[in-house]
């Protein structure tokens, strides 16, 4: 069984910056492609960034190209994202999530391709 557990959300001021990390257990972690999403309230759970197994293909949703940044820690076991110029708009509650099927190919950008989830972690942003 996979376990998942993001940290480093919090609340922060507008411009600044968090990295929130999500540690893995269960599985060898180097095969499995990996995601972040986030849920504002009353919104659905959107794509923000995702990375191979590998580390090699790296994707980003338009609204935080430039500004978040994927990565992984193999020997670690650990995704990061580091978040940068936060604005108002990225407050919202931040999952990571681990797909099975994808290994080194490309890493899926929808929510329902993912296999296994975190719990999530705050992230609030004030102006």
């Amino acid at each position: 069984q996979v376990r998942l557990v993001e940290s480093g959300g919090g609340l922060v001021q507008a411009g600044d910056s968090l990295r929130l990390s999500c540690a893995a257990s269960g599985r060898t972690f180097s095969s499995y492609a990996m995601g972040w999403f986030r849920q504002a309230p009353g919104k659905e759970r959107e794509f923000v960034a995702a990375i191979s197994g590998s580390g090699g293909s790296l994707y980003r949703t338009d609204s935080v190209n430039g500004r978040y940044t994927i990565s992984r820690d193999n020997a670690k076991s650990t995704v990061y994202l580091e978040m940068n110029s936060l604005k108002p708009d990225d407050t919202a509650v931040y999952y990571c999530a681990l797909n099975v099927g994808a290994g080194y190919a490309p890493p899926p950008r929808v929510a329902g391709s993912y296999d296994y989830w975190g719990q999530g972690t705050q992230v609030t942003v004030s102006s």
